[in-house]
């Protein structure tokens, strides 16, 4: 058996209709041409894993870990992937952002679709802006008396968010537009702070995380809650800074 064939994801959930694994960060859901030198793919890990086809029912960015969904069959995906649609599925995601927070907040910000010029040269350059609404809670601060940037000490916040809406890469974006980038965001955040979690704290990786997604069962209408953990090199940083306790108090 080969190393790809025998990979594992952690399953958090299983039935007869769906599949739920914690994906890691750096996997990508499935192939794609923006990353065509990739061989590693969470759909066919977790189709291999449970021996029949699975169908993805959301997007997880590759370098966002957390709750993935899949059906195992067509029908099922149209029945769930309706919820998707209509914004009936609730996600929560942590994220370590640049700078203290305001406590809570709701970022009411329209966004333009990011168009990728291999996978989106027959899209529409000129569509308006669409509805994005992303809410959030900070959980925790801490500042390192180290000079990143212009100021002697560098701050930092754990946050939860709650998209509202599902547009590309909103959370990420969000948070940029509010002057809080992610941190391991190469594309929207501070490349001066991503190097130095990734050369000091050896988290080069996207401190962003679905932890929680609730929905009903497509098939048995309950209400199912999905959880996944998070890596090493998330809950360490967690602990570094002293965080655990404000997660605790939280409910995680």
């Amino acid at each position: 058996m080969s190393e790809e064939t025998s990979e594992l994801l952690e399953i958090i959930y299983q039935d007869q209709w769906l599949v739920a694994v914690n994906k890691p960060s750096g996997l990508l859901v499935h192939r794609s041409m923006i990353d065509r030198h990739e061989t590693r793919f969470a759909l066919q890990i977790v189709r291999d894993q449970v021996g029949q086809r699975v169908y993805p029912l959301h997007r997880l960015d590759k370098p966002t870990s957390g709750v993935l969904l899949f059906s195992l069959s067509p029908e099922v995906a149209r029945l769930a992937g309706k919820q998707f649609e209509d914004g009936l599925v609730e996600k929560t995601y942590l994220a370590v952002v640049r700078g203290y927070v305001p406590e809570f907040g709701v970022i009411d910000h329209p966004l333009k679709e990011e168009l990728d010029k291999m996978t989106d040269r027959k899209a529409r350059q000129d569509k308006p802006a669409q509805e994005a609404v992303t809410a959030y809670e900070r959980l925790a601060t801490v500042e390192l008396p180290i000079a990143i940037e212009r100021y002697p000490t560098s701050r930092y916040s754990l946050v939860r968010v709650w998209p509202k809406t599902g547009r590309k890469h909103q959370i990420r974006r969000h948070m940029k537009h509010i002057a809080h980038p992610i941190i391991g965001d190469a594309k929207h955040g501070k490349g001066v702070h991503n190097r130095y979690f990734a050369q000091h704290f050896s988290a080069g990786r996207l401190l962003l995380a679905c932890t929680d997604m609730e929905l009903t069962h497509p098939v048995t209408h309950q209400r199912l809650f999905l959880s996944a953990s998070l890596d090493d090199v998330f809950s360490g940083l967690i602990t570094r800074f002293g965080w655990n306790r404000s997660l605790c108090r939280n409910g995680e």
